[in-house]
């Protein structure tokens, strides 16, 4: 569901920024952008949906996006957040199946799509931006295996402190050590793999040691040190 209100500005549909083509030619670079769509979404629309067939993938250039599986009941288990510089739905296209996961905007997003025939073609022509493809596909399967490993061996305390560690290093902090990313309970839960009731439990004993502070849904780190040893870091 794309907004129809307003359309993205020029800055905010640049592409020059994004790490993965650096190292693209400037013939490249110009086929890149004279393929590109942009659009801008408003919070809450559904970039694409688990189970659709995909026709390209998409450069983030402004807002938040949620990635998640649906599972049980339609509980959601949230994979990643993607932001600024990010791409998304690069996996399955590249492996011919039907997209694994839903995306979601929890914060107005603007994003580029490309199509996959230009995926194809700077995979082929350009082995640089293939190798750094690679690498992202390949940060994202360590991703993956760190969170098993979690699950399995980190209890749900353990894991929440990790997971606020995690969001300060994707988002930052701003000026008061609030993270700059604002989510409910349920969606922290979603992340962490439990029930949204122990995550409010938790909080507030967090809240109580000191170790945050908590202002709606957002959620200040008083004490980074203590978090990282309750995580097990």
């Amino acid at each position: 569901m794309r907004s129809s209100i307003n359309r993205p500005t020029e800055e905010e549909c640049e592409l020059s920024g994004f790490q993965l083509f650096k190292k693209l030619t400037e013939q490249e670079f110009a086929q890149l952008n004279y393929d590109k769509t942009c659009s801008l979404y408003k919070k809450g629309s559904i970039i694409y949906r688990e189970g659709s067939r995909l026709t390209g993938f998409y450069c983030v250039t402004k807002g938040i996006i949620k990635i998640f599986k649906t599972g049980i009941d339609g509980k959601e288990q949230i994979i990643r957040f993607a932001k600024r510089g990010e791409i998304i739905a690069y996996r399955s296209l590249l492996s011919e199946e039907a997209a694994c996961t839903t995306a979601k905007v929890i914060d107005e997003a603007v994003l580029c799509h490309i199509p996959y025939q230009t995926l194809q073609f700077l995979i082929k022509s350009n082995w640089q931006f293939s190798h750094h493809m690679l690498q992202i596909i390949c940060k994202e399967l360590r991703e993956a295996n760190d969170y098993i490993t979690d699950i399995a061996q980190k209890t749900v305390r353990e894991r929440l402190a990790e997971v606020l560690l995690l969001l300060k290093e994707s988002f930052d902090l701003d000026n008061t050590n609030t993270l700059q990313i604002s989510l409910t309970r349920e969606e922290l839960a979603n992340i962490v793999g439990t029930a949204t009731e122990s995550v409010i439990r938790l909080l507030s004993e967090f809240k109580h040691d000191n170790l945050i502070d908590l202002q709606g849904r957002k959620i200040k780190l008083l004490d980074i040190k203590a978090l990282t040893r309750v995580a097990g870091l």
